[in-house]
């Protein structure tokens, strides 16, 4: 399954990291240098739930990241659900 939030629609980024060498200007070296950029994936943090929905008195599974759920904690789980039509 794809890495992707089903309410926010989070998803796997690239990005690169930098490597640098040297001795910063700052420590008596003469700075610090960028030998190489290194591509690298930055992924959501994802969970799967069974949240718990009172109007619909029911279970519904959702892969979510932790900032949907503290939507869903925030604004209640079927008005968050009902508007990434997940539910009808």
């Amino acid at each position: 399954m794809a890495k992707i939030c089903e309410i926010t629609g989070a998803h796997v980024r690239r990005g690169s990291r930098i490597h640098r060498s040297g001795l910063a200007k700052k420590k008596g070296g003469i700075g610090r240098h960028v030998t190489k950029v290194v591509k690298r994936n930055v992924e959501p943090n994802l969970r799967n739930k069974r949240i718990w929905v009172p109007e619909l008195n029911r279970f519904i599974k959702v892969k979510l990241t932790a900032r949907a759920l503290k939507t869903i904690g925030k604004n209640g789980a079927y008005v968050t659900l009902k508007k990434a039509g997940l539910i009808k």
